[in-house]
């Protein structure tokens, strides 16, 4: 039998998987079927996910295992903040480490162990980078600028401002007063659909600033959609917030960012250029459930007599979001 947990970073939910446990272990196309089978919450797998995180042997000898992330659409994605807590989480538990580096597909990244959030509710910190404003890198085309840094763009709405980061996945953050989720669904899918902007999409996402190093972020997440929370999304909005909002931000301390799916802590150290600058996420790593599933099966895509155990720790988390709205 092969065994997936059913996990979840700020409510950001993926089925991890460890390739390394597996006789055969699954291709590419495989692996991207998967995603787009066993997130479907029209599958009814345990109501669906965000993504599948597969977990390899690393190729880097300092990183004692790999992630790779597939999108619920199948596409690959080069990066997951909240996945990458819940692997960490994960790694730590199959090797008894608690502070050591996760291969992904741009870098390898420090992680360690964090003090719970609440009781049953740990917690990680991990590296979010490499950092990269450059146009070539994101990808984005609009009028030729190199950069794009609390701009401008009418095209997309004519009222905010916007500003480009890869960390290394793309995003689009805009600053509002006051999030509409009709205006970041619209520009989410229009940038996720062929466009002269993004030719390869982006997340989009919109943040409200509450206070002192305090900020709410929604995020449309490219091949996902509306997600709870998008780690790399809350990182880069964070580091926008800092370069943008200096009379906000207090360097000494974690920056609160609060989503729909709960909140996190990002720690960002500004450095001598803008991609110099740290960013680490700290926040849950919560296992929801055990699922037990024959390889056979899994390389068929048949779910139908999959085992299911509840870990309990879900309780827990809601008891710590519930804490945090009294």
């Amino acid at each position: 039998m092969v065994e997936l947990l059913k996990v979840h970073g700020s409510e950001n939910k993926f089925f991890i998987l460890d390739q390394t446990k597996l006789e055969n272990q699954l291709n590419d196309q495989e692996l991207s079927a998967l995603g787009q089978t066993i997130c479907d919450p029209k599958n009814d797998i345990l109501d669906g996910a965000d993504g599948v995180l597969v977990v390899n042997n690393a190729k880097d000898p300092n990183a004692i295992g790999q992630m790779r992330v597939i999108n619920a659409d199948g596409s690959e994605a080069k990066m997951c903040g909240n996945g990458l807590r819940t692997v960490s989480r994960y790694l730590s538990e199959k090797f008894d480490k608690e502070n050591f580096e996760v291969e992904t597909l741009e870098a390898s990244l420090d992680v360690k162990k964090s003090t719970d959030l609440a009781n049953n509710v740990p917690a990680f910190s991990v590296e979010i980078s490499p950092i990269s404003f450059k146009a070539a890198d994101l990808p984005f085309s609009y009028k030729n600028m190199d950069e794009m840094i609390d701009e401008k763009v009418p095209e997309f709405l004519p009222k905010q401002t916007f500003t480009s980061i890869a960390v290394p996945n793309p995003h689009l953050i805009s600053f509002v007063d006051k999030i509409s989720e009709e205006d970041l669904g619209q520009l989410g899918k229009y940038l996720n659909s062929p466009n002269e902007y993004f030719p390869e999409g982006v997340n989009v996402s919109f943040a409200e600033i509450r206070g002192k190093n305090q900020l709410f972020v929604q995020t449309y997440e490219r091949g996902v959609g509306f997600t709870n929370a998008c780690g790399t999304g809350m990182s880069a909005t964070t580091l926008a917030f800092a370069l943008l909002h200096l009379d906000q931000f207090d360097q000494a301390k974690d920056i609160e960012v609060y989503n729909p799916g709960g909140m996190v802590k990002t720690h960002v150290t500004l450095g001598k250029t803008k991609e110099e600058s740290q960013i680490h996420l700290i926040g849950n790593a919560t296992f929801t459930d055990k699922i037990e599933v024959t390889e056979n099966d899994l390389h068929n895509l048949d779910f139908s007599n999959i085992q299911i155990k509840p870990t309990k720790e879900e309780d827990s988390y809601q008891d710590f979001i519930y804490s945090l709205n009294k």
